[in-house]
């Protein structure tokens, strides 16, 4: 009797903990080369032009915005991306009428991985959970992880950054 008390009591235990070690997101890892002919990239900022030539005051043939998600061309080759004055050459699409040109290579992250929550997602102003909380993102939001430090995402935040707990 006493074993079968102490056994039902071990196998709550473990359940119990099994519980508080749920995970709470699903990472996507970047592209692997030779998969594509360029990389996804993720615009950073509010909005960003894509240029005719690799210049800011070059003609702006459209505007991205916070989000959108330009292909860099030659980001598969071992060089790198095609690069020129901080700008990197982009398609908007994989058709021919896809707009081509060049952004500015410090608003976009190439080939993020992305962090995708799968329930109520705490995220801080730094890599503390007792930091201020600055949102508390819901079920299936996707967000480009920017680095990883420790046990700790680095995320992007429509401009911020913000931390959340691995």
């Amino acid at each position: 009797m006493r074993k079968n008390t102490w056994m039902a009591i071990l196998t709550g235990l473990v359940l119990a903990f099994g519980c508080i070690a749920t995970v709470h997101a699903e990472v996507i890892p970047p592209f692997g080369p030779g998969q594509q002919i360029g990389y996804p990239a993720v615009v950073l900022c509010e909005e960003l032009s894509l240029h005719e030539k690799p210049d800011a005051s070059s003609a702006a043939l459209q505007t991205l915005h916070y989000g959108d998600l330009p292909i860099v061309i030659g980001a598969d080759l071992e060089e790198g991306p095609t690069e020129e004055n901080g700008f990197v050459y982009c398609t908007l699409g994989d058709s021919e009428e896809s707009s081509l040109g060049w952004v500015d290579k410090g608003c976009i992250v190439i080939n993020p991985a992305w962090y995708v929550t799968e329930k109520k997602t705490a995220v801080y102003a730094w890599d503390d959970i007792s930091a201020p909380r600055v949102a508390l993102l819901d079920e299936g939001v996707r967000l480009p992880i920017l680095k990883e430090a420790g046990d700790w995402y680095i995320v992007s935040l429509r401009g911020a950054v913000g931390w959340i707990l691995k």
